[in-house]
């Protein structure tokens, strides 16, 4: 495991002299932690940083879709599938799914983030043709009723990603980190559509059988520098990357826990973070809420803490709820919404 650095981010004031903006945005950092394999993290000053990794961790990140990331965003959860763990089954119809889609944006979301197959723990995969005959005719319904926000394509299969961006769909949203399918690099190269890789110990059949880590923390950010790594030699460039933790994906409650509270070394990979642990089932166990449509209030503490640390995208189920929490969340730590 390579050893890599953490900057321990603030926001507001005082700010001391040699502080460094965090990936060019509000937040900012005059520490870093210095992880290494099998020993505790060091605090050291950013006078110490490594100028390559200085430049990763400060490089303002590029928009995204269309997204500037200069500000959080949200990402609206829109699940056409019968088996999602907390909405399955709610959006099935194409009318719904409009219907919803509609009331997300409303609410405040950025982006649409469509997946037609549940990769909740222990789900059964789906037939590529079955998954995109649930999502394409809803991207399709959206862009021909005039909605221009972007949307992203949740799936780990290739066809369905090119039906989607055909259908108008604007990101790719990997859950297997374009690993999946022996294709599924050079498929998003050729779409020059932006992309989003995310960790994953094991597919969602057994994901969560015991999974086991020497280091978590490192593992999972050495895994997505070597996912980074892949697809820019794919010819994606890192400005069109954004990478996400994959919490709950091969993960007990103490590594979830673990990857919350050190999210920040992300942004060593030179990349937007994207962060999704909305009413995921660590929320529920820690929170002794079993009901996944109960869990907003978890979900919100959670997403705040992401964004304590510069996240630049949430992905949510409860829209309305995280756009108020992160309008008082950026008024308090004098960001711009």
């Amino acid at each position: 495991m390579t050893p890599r650095w953490r900057p321990l981010p603030r926001s507001g004031g005082p700010r001391p002299p040699g502080a460094l903006a965090l990936a060019g945005g509000p937040l900012w950092f005059a520490d870093v932690a210095l992880h290494r394999p099998g020993r505790a993290p060091e605090l050291r000053s950013v006078s110490e940083l490594p100028e390559a990794e200085r430049a990763l961790l400060t490089a303002p990140r590029a928009a995204v879709a269309g997204l500037s990331l200069d500000r959080p965003r949200i990402m609206g959860i829109l699940n056409v599938t019968p088996d999602s763990f907390s909405d399955g089954g709610a959006h099935v119809t194409l009318d719904a799914a409009v219907a919803r889609a509609r009331a997300m944006l409303a609410e405040g979301a950025d982006i649409l983030d469509i997946g037609g197959e549940s990769t909740r723990p222990g789900a059964e995969p789906v037939p590529p043709e079955a998954e995109a005959d649930r999502v394409v005719p809803v991207i399709a319904a959206l862009r021909a009723a005039g909605i221009a926000a972007p949307i992203s394509i949740d799936t780990r299969n290739p066809a369905v990603a090119v039906a989607a961006f055909a259908a108008g769909a604007d990101l790719w949203n990997d859950v297997a980190a374009l690993g999946h399918a022996p294709e599924g690099l050079a498929v998003a190269a050729a779409s020059g559509r932006p992309v989003c890789l995310m960790h994953a110990k094991g597919d969602p059949r057994t994901m969560q059988e015991a999974p086991v880590y020497g280091d978590v923390l490192l593992e999972v950010a050495g895994f997505l520098a070597a996912r980074v790594a892949a697809a820019e030699g794919a010819g994606i460039s890192r400005s069109a990357i954004l990478v996400d933790p994959g919490i709950g994906f091969g993960k007990t409650v103490a590594h979830n826990l673990t990857l919350i509270r050190g999210l920040s070394m992300l942004h060593g990979l030179g990349c937007g973070i994207l962060f999704g642990a909305s009413r995921k089932r660590f929320i529920g166990t820690i929170a002794d809420v079993p009901v996944a449509a109960e869990r907003v209030a978890g979900s919100v503490a959670v997403a705040l803490e992401a964004l304590r640390q510069g996240a630049q995208v949430l992905r949510v189920h409860d829209v309305k709820e995280t756009r108020q929490a992160v309008a008082l969340w950026s008024a308090l730590n004098g960001i711009q919404e």
